[in-house]
């Protein structure tokens, strides 16, 4: 149980670049399960932002993602 003050509240954003997939062990390569343009939730703390142009933008991996809204 945790109280509702250590809870963390999930953040939102809207997708403007992915990356050409996972590629596995094995050579085959999966397709990002996001694209350009969807709005997703993640964690607070997920990723590591970047500023690009004046504007901040954060890089997370497909993994934080914790929705596609």
């Amino acid at each position: 149980f945790l109280p509702d003050t250590a809870k963390e509240k999930p953040q939102e954003g809207v997708v403007v670049a992915v990356g050409a997939g996972k590629v596995y062990d094995n050579g085959q390569r999966v397709a990002p399960e996001v694209k350009v343009g969807d709005t997703v939730m993640f964690a607070k703390y997920a990723g590591s932002e970047l500023e690009i142009d004046g504007a901040t933008h954060l890089i997370i991996s497909e993994r934080d993602i914790l929705a596609v809204l």
